[in-house]
């Protein structure tokens, strides 16, 4: 954490950007508080103290009650949450007890237990041995309180279109 570079989305050199506002830093800054608050161990690198901009220190989190809110929202900043599982039954378990499904990332060797996990994830992407790649041919989007719809691909421009059929007896 601490080796991760956090700075300007334009310096090449950045790993970690800043978000996108001030009310996004509070809204990040009162969940790692909220984790804290209910027994979370915070893991934190180092967040640039001579530059202007919202800011965030990448943070793991560790120790969690399992009903924690920080498990339950949708945080949008650089944050993961660590939690322990015995099998992949549990893992799917845990990564589908939310009311969101936006994106999930696992990583595996095995691709082909992957391709049998995959389906029982309830999220609108899931990267595999990879996280938040975008590419504007797949479409994105989410799933229960992530949202309807998705961008990108030929599914995000049919939804701006408005088919019309026309049947003429001759």
């Amino acid at each position: 954490m601490e080796n991760l570079v956090v700075g300007p989305g334009l310096d090449e050199t950045t790993q970690i950007q800043p978000v996108v506002s001030k009310k996004q830093q509070m809204s990040i800054l009162q969940h790692l508080a909220t984790a804290k608050a209910e027994g979370a161990t915070i893991l934190s690198g180092t967040t640039p103290k001579d530059q202007e901009g919202y800011y965030i220190a990448p943070s793991i989190i560790t120790d969690i009650a399992p009903h924690a809110r920080i498990l339950k929202d949708e945080v949008f900043g650089p944050v993961i949450a660590l939690i322990p599982f015995k099998d992949a039954d549990e893992a799917i378990k845990l990564a589908n007890d939310t009311e969101y499904g936006l994106a999930a990332s696992l990583w595996t060797h095995n691709l082909n237990y992957t391709m049998d996990m995959v389906p029982k994830i309830a999220a609108g992407t899931v990267w595999v041995n990879s996280h938040v790649p975008l590419d504007p041919a797949m479409p994105f989007g989410g799933v229960k309180q992530s949202g309807i719809g998705r961008e990108f691909g030929k599914t995000s421009v049919e939804s701006f279109t408005e088919t019309k059929s026309v049947c003429i007896a001759h």
